[in-house]
Order: structure tokens, then sequence, then C-alpha cells
């Protein structure tokens, strides 16, 4: 019996070493050379990337324990009743946008669509069923299609990319996305796994926190965010991660990326803000994880922080991550913007959303299911 498991044992190690040694989806690393420039970055120390405060995720044995247990562990509406029923939209409604006034298409989670003086601009296209480097090892999407599928969109002027998280950056959608998009912007190190995946190099823009870079009438900014990165074995924090800034001539948005609440807001708020619109991490949290994760109460003063005019709660409505409710994040949200009268935009998946829009109509959508 002991020779038996001792095989069995044997032969689950050496079926996973050979998986993430030979799967696509885990990525690429930096060469020493990459990893000698990287370690310029003052966000960067002992060849890994740090918060600002050197603020990290502090779990302890008995932490993870309690994590893994909390998987088996049966939660009330964990998933909506039903799947969700998403708005569908066509790549000629996409392509004949033609309007000054900037609109977006949320795909659910982090996952969104921009149109901006003449632009199309995806930012986190996560666009698979699963968030996993294999569908076996992760929930599936709350519902069973996208607003629009990846084949049908129209050309992709620029990808914004957060940090490498599987729910935030998808081989498969990148692998299908690569030949219809014209420039990929991305953090320090995460350009190794975009080309790794064939997206050439002259295509992609590395930068560091607080760095900006022009893309035609728009100007993009990185900014820091608090949370870390990794995909596989022995890369956490090989890559940094971020929230993103985008200005055009008439306005500033601001996209939070994965973020803890820290000080960072603040900061990011001052030297950019105000902003007409955010879009605010709100899902996926958990007291044992808090630094990383912020719970709703904390988005919606993180709002305030950064100085938004309009908030968009995100990271939640698509795939179960964390042990709440699914419609937790966004009932918390919504009592506590309330309370701080903070202005939310709160879409329908796959709706059509005019930003200028003040007579935008909204409904509790998500107590359908």
């Amino acid at each position: 019996m002991l020779v038996f498991i001792g095989i069995v044992v044997t032969v689950i190690v050496f079926t996973g070493v050979l998986f993430v040694n030979l799967s696509p989806q885990f990525g690429g690393s930096a060469s020493k050379e990459q990893q000698k420039k990287y370690a310029k970055s003052p966000n960067n120390k002992d060849g890994k990337f740090v918060n600002l405060g050197g603020v990290k995720q502090e779990m302890s044995a008995g932490d993870i324990f309690k994590a893994i247990g909390g998987m088996f562990k049966s939660i009330p509406n964990a998933l909506p009743k039903s799947a969700i029923q998403i708005q569908k939209t066509d790549s000629i409604n996409i392509a004949d946008y033609k309007s000054s006034k900037t609109r977006f298409i949320w795909f659910g989670h982090s996952a969104f669509l921009f149109q901006i003086e003449g632009k199309n601009i995806l930012i986190d296209p996560m666009f698979s069923d699963v968030p996993a480097p294999h569908p076996l090892l992760g929930n599936k999407r709350f519902s069973k299609e996208l607003p629009i599928e990846i084949e049908k969109l129209s050309k992709i002027d620029a990808v914004l990319i957060s940090h490498d998280h599987y729910d935030h950056l998808d081989y498969e959608s990148i692998k299908k996305l690569k030949h219809k998009v014209d420039k990929f912007f991305t953090l320090l190190g995460l350009s190794n796994h975009l080309k790794t995946w064939g997206v050439k190099e002259d295509k992609i823009t590395e930068l560091d926190w607080w760095q900006e870079t022009t893309f035609e009438n728009l100007t993009f900014v990185s900014t820091p965010s608090q949370h870390f990165s990794g995909r596989g074995l022995g890369d956490r924090d090989k890559t940094l991660w971020c929230s993103w800034i985008v200005k055009s001539e008439n306005e500033k948005i601001f996209f939070s990326g994965d973020s803890g609440y820290g000080p960072h807001f603040k900061e990011i708020g001052n030297i950019h803000g105000p902003f007409d619109f955010a879009m605010m991490e709100c899902g996926q949290y958990n007291e044992l994880w808090s630094e990383i994760h912020m719970f709703p109460e904390e988005t919606a003063q993180a709002s305030i922080d950064i100085k938004a005019k309009k908030m968009m709660p995100i990271h939640w409505g698509a795939f179960k991550l964390a042990q709440h409710s699914w419609t937790d994040p966004i009932q918390r949200v919504v009592k506590k913007a309330e309370e701080l009268n903070v202005a939310l935009i709160i879409p329908e998946i796959g709706k059509s959303i005019i930003l200028e829009d003040e007579t935008l109509e909204q409904t509790n959508w998500w107590s359908k299911y």
C-alpha cells in the first residue's frame, strides 16, 4: 500500500512539474539583462517588486489552512441562482461608434472596452471561462457568454494590463487578440509573458510606477496599487502591478487594478485628480488577505481619496474567487456609497454606457439572480 501511495504521489508531482514547465499559460521570465534593469526600479528590492511602505500579504501556516478549508465551506448565495443574462453587442456597433463622447462596455470582473477619442482601448481583457491555468482548476464565469466574442471584435488600438494574475491576464485571450492590437501597455517584467505568447516586442511598452507615455491623442499613466504578482511556482513578485490613468484632452479616467486600501489613493488623487470616472476594485476580499484586496467600504472611501466624480465597483459579477456571496460586494458598497455621498455607476454586463449621460437609468439588476 505504501509503495502504491508513493507511486501515485510521484506521478502527481511529476505531472504537475511537466504542466508548469510545458504549459504556455505560465508565460515567460526575465533574462539576466532584464533583471539588472528591473533592479534599478525604486519598487524592486532583492530581485522582487514591492509595495509602497513594504506592505505585503502576511499569512501564517494556520491562515493558509484556513484559506484552503474555506474553499470547501458552503457559502449561501455564493453563485447566482441562474446564469447572468448579459447584453450583447456586435462588431458593427463597435466599429461604427464615431461620437466624441466616451463610451464603455463592461465584460464583468475587471475587463472593459473603452471607446475614447476615436480609439478602442481594452483593459485587463480576460475573456475565458475560467481564471486559472487550466479549466479544471477554477470556477466558471457566471454568464454563459460574453457581450461580444473576441473573434468578432474590431481593431483594438491599445490594451492596458494591470498585473499578471489569471483573472486579469489570460493566455487564450491574448492569443486571439494579439493580431488585431496595435499596442500593449504593461508593467515592468510583464512583457515577457506577452512575448512568450507571440506578441512582437515593438508592440509592447513597459512602465514603472508614476511613468507615463503618450499614445496619439491619449496619455497613459502607471500608478501604484497595493497587490502582488505571479503565475506559477517561483515567480512571486517578479513582475510589477499597478493602477492606470487614462487622460484625454477633456477627461481623466482611473482604473484601480487590484489593490488593498492604502495611502497611495490619496497620493494619486492629489497628483492627478480629480477624475471624471473611476473603476474601483470591489470583490474577492477576505480578512486573511486584506492587505491586497479592499473591502467594499474601503472601495467607497478610496474613490473619495482619488477625487472621483463617479465611481464604478469592479472585480465582481463574473467569478467566485473568495468566500463571500456573489452579491455581497455590490450590496455593501452601495450602502457605504450612500453614506459617503459617492455617485455610483453599476451597469449590467455588456450594456454600452456613455460617461456624460446624466440620465443613466440604473436598476438593482443583480437582485434577479
